[in-house]
């Protein structure tokens, strides 16, 4: 789902809205099928990919 321009989505009663583009170079279809989670570092919170280590994704988390 895509709210304000940025695509976001829903997982265990809390809202993953994407603050950084993801890189060109994943999947097109990654958000269907790879496996994802979620780190809080440095003040903040980030989507890895575990198809693509490495590379973080700035996030924001609401309920």
């Amino acid at each position: 789902m895509v709210v304000g321009g940025f695509p976001r989505f829903r997982y265990g009663g809390y809202w993953f809205t994407l603050v950084d583009p993801w890189p060109g170079y994943w999947s097109n279809k990654w958000y269907e099928s790879d496996e994802v989670y979620v780190v809080y570092a440095n003040n903040g919170y980030y989507m890895y990919n575990q198809r693509y280590p490495g590379v973080g994704i700035a996030i924001s988390v609401s309920m």
